[in-house]
Formats: C-alpha cells, structure tokens, sequence
C-alpha cells in the first residue's frame, strides 16, 4: 500500500512523540526490533509508511515554522527521543475559536497571522487522513476541523473527548460523503483506564465481587491544564464509563483527571482504589500508584489507528468504523470489553 498522507491538528505533545517516532521507529528495518509498538507491521504498512504533509496550529511559536521545528517549540515539553531533519512541512495557521481556554492563554501565545483556508491547504498536501490532537476542551474547534475534512475529502481520527465518532449525526455526515471516521479520545498504549479495566476484569473473572473502585490522574502540560479548566467532568463520565464495562455488573465507580501539577512535566501519575470480596466474604483491597510519560502513551496506538483508516479508504468504508473505534478509543460508539475490542479490530485487519 502507499504512503498514508497524514494531516495533524494541533502541534503539542502528541504531535511531538507521533513524529518523533516516525523517525525513530523509520530506522528499524526488522519488525523484531521494534520493541514499544503493538504492530510493528499492521495492515502491511510500517511507521515509516506514515508520513504528515500537513499541520495546523494557533501558537506564534509554532505558525510559520518548519514541523521538526514547531514540536520542540514552548509550551510542549515532551521528552525529545531523537533529532528530526527539516521535513518541508510549514505550521499552518488555524483558528483560534475555542482552542485555548482561559487558564491555556497564560501558556500559549495565540498568532497573529490570518487564518489559511483548510480545505486549500489540505488538497494542496494530499492529505488524505486528518488527526484531530486539539485540547480537549476544543469543541467547537473540533466540529469544524471535521467539516473540513468533509470538505477536502479526508478521513478524520478524533483522539479528543469531543463526541464525533460516537454522534450519530457526525458519523451519517461521514457516510454520505463515503469517508471513514474514527474516535473519541484516544486510548493510552499503557495507560491508567486500561490498566483499571484489565485489572478489575482479572479479578471478576476469579470470582472477586468489586464494590468500590476509583481512579485518580495527576498530570503536568498544557493538556492536563486545559483539562482541569474546562472537561474535567466530560472526561470523567468517559473514563466511568469506559472502566464499567470491563465487569458485568454494578459497582461504585469513579474514574477521572483530578488536578494539574506543573513540575510534573509531561509525566502523568495515576492512583488506584479497588475494595471487594472474595470466598465467604473475604475482604480485599488494592491501593497503588502508575506513573507515565504522557505524550509518547499516544503513539503506538495512533500509528495503529492511522494505518487502519488507510485500510478503510482503500476498502472503502465509510462512517464511523466500529471495530477501529472499539480498538482505539475510550468512548466508541458502542462500548465493548477489551477482549472483544481486540477481536473485532483483528477481524477488520483480516
């Protein structure tokens, strides 16, 4: 298959690792060394199949700049895995709308510059799959992103916790327009929720009855601020929502962002509760702490979640596509078990 031609929205963290690992993992020429990616080859495509012709952002720091540039530019703050050769990809200027949120504008220094014209911009690029890596609070950003990609004939992967993919009414707009949509808010490769999840369903299936469990994120970067000050809630009732599908019963859950620490960086420090019983009542409890750097967690599962939608345009398909949804998101538009999410992302692969 050719190249997967990727446009990027937004230029933060994300951005930073998703490019940062073309590079590094675009070296490895055996499968076997590719150790940190779920699929090394997926869809016959390797990361170095993906390549971003495009990006868009609202930062002065960014607009304007080559894209090996913008990633390392202030705010982002992800580590820097390897140096990045000049790629002939300019930022391009976006607009503003609601990208930036009161607490965000003390950190990012919204550009000046006029906005391009997207569509223009994206035709232009050949971009034929746009990734929406906005602040989670962006959601109107986020709707007319995705009416740009309508416009200009894309694909559109939304890894923010706006619904899109999981909006009836989004997903049939991709469909009339024979385009494939996937989301919303995209999974972590070792992130909390799923360890949550995996967690709670190895004790359930030993017979452990879960009363009570919860689970508390503490993060640095601009996306933990944007967080607290506008989708704090949003974001909670996905994760509860996502973490009670893994039993098949009820139980006292809570799951969600609780609070910004700024010397944390890019790391994100998760902790755990989980009360319950087991043979004749015995009590149980576990209580511990996950921590992670943020922004690389993104990357193996975007560049799964990119080559499969090069999969779906190739075949075809078109609306929001279910099984990489399930695969790749906390908030499909059907919630499914992490064994059936596998099953079906494996069967649409087959």
């Amino acid at each position: 298959m050719p190249k997967v031609k990727v446009a990027l929205i937004g230029v933060g963290n994300c951005a930073s690792s998703f490019i940062q690992g073309i590079q590094f993992y675009g070296k490895l020429e055996k499968p076997q060394d590719c150790f940190g990616l779920r699929h090394p080859v997926l869809a016959g495509l390797s990361p170095k199949d993906i390549q971003v012709v495009a990006a868009f952002d609202v930062d002065d720091r960014k607009v304007g700049k080559d894209l090996s540039q913008a990633i390392f530019a202030v705010p982002n703050n992800a580590p820097k895995i390897c140096d990045v050769a000049s790629m002939g990809v300019k930022v391009t200027k976006g607009p503003l709308l609601d990208g930036v949120g009161d607490q965000t504008k003390k950190i990012v220094q919204a550009s000046k510059a006029p906005d391009a014209d997207a569509v223009k911009v994206l035709k232009a690029s050949g971009a034929e799959v746009m990734v929406n890596l906005l602040p989670s609070g962006a959601a109107k950003a986020t709707q007319w992103y995705a009416e740009q990609a309508l416009a200009a004939g894309c694909a559109f992967v939304n890894a923010t916790p706006n619904f899109i993919a999981s909006d009836p009414s989004w997903a049939k707009k991709f469909e009339a327009a024979k385009l494939p949509l996937v989301g919303d808010d995209l999974v972590d490769q070792v992130g909390s929720t799923a360890l949550h999840k995996t967690l709670l369903k190895l004790l359930s299936d030993n017979g452990v009855r879960i009363d009570e469990t919860y689970q508390l994120d503490v993060g640095g970067g601009t996306e933990s601020v944007d967080t607290m000050d506008r989708t704090r809630d949003a974001k909670r009732q996905i994760k509860t929502e996502s973490v009670a599908a893994a039993i098949p019963y009820k139980a006292e859950i809570v799951a969600g962002s609780t609070d910004y620490v700024d010397f944390l960086q890019n790391k994100r420090d998760s902790y755990f509760f989980i009360s319950g019983a087991y043979f004749c009542n015995a009590p149980m409890k576990i209580d511990l702490k996950f921590q992670t750097v943020d922004a690389p967690n993104a990357g193996s599962v975007l560049f799964d979640v990119v080559r499969a939608v090069k999969l779906a345009l190739t075949n075809k398909v078109k609306g929001a596509v279910e099984p990489i949804c399930a695969y790749g998101f906390k908030r499909p538009p059907k919630m499914v078990s992490l064994e059936e999410a596998d099953a079906l992302f494996k069967k649409f692969l087959a």
